[in-house]
């Protein structure tokens, strides 16, 4: 009978990798340092290929695509349009992520976490900060500026 296709080893030992898993420390997801340069954890495209621009012109993230891209802080950098890549060629420092790209709250932890362009994400005061993940994002938004702040000491110490 497929009623009992699982012995109970099989799911306790599913029960246990589970447990392990849930508690395995956000830090075992850190990068160790940046080497002066942008997160490219994700195909060695800045933001995971989503439009920068899109994030203050549009007011969410736009999937950037390949015919519209430039190369900034020896990053590639993809855009959903022509004037949004123009826009970022005009003035990079205006639309690319702070802290390299890497979790502004992790970076106020000392740490450097990759980011869910999609979910992970605030502007604030003209700055586009990216997160680990929508749950952390919404951690940072609580105290957005004294997570800046913190991220501002820590930046000159991780960023090498």
């Amino acid at each position: 009978m497929l009623t009992h296709a699982f012995s109970r080893r099989t799911l306790a030992a599913a029960a246990a990798a589970l447990a392990v898993m849930a508690i395995v420390p956000i830090n075992a997801y850190a990068v160790k340092g940046t080497g002066g340069e942008y997160n490219t954890l994700y195909a060695g495209l800045g933001a995971k290929g989503y439009d920068v621009v899109s994030y203050f012109t549009d007011g969410k993230p736009v999937a950037g695509s390949d015919k519209f891209t430039t190369t900034y802080g020896g990053v590639t950098w993809q855009f959903a349009s022509a004037e949004h890549r123009d826009a970022f060629k005009a003035d990079p420092a205006k639309y690319a992520p702070q802290y390299g790209g890497f979790c502004s709250w992790g970076v106020a932890q000392g740490k450097l976490f990759d980011v869910d362009p999609v979910n992970g994400w605030t502007v604030s005061g003209g700055k586009l900060y990216l997160n680990f993940n929508g749950d952390l994002n919404k951690t940072f938004a609580r105290d957005t500026e004294g997570f800046i702040s913190k991220a501002e000491r820590n930046w000159p110490g991780l960023n090498r």
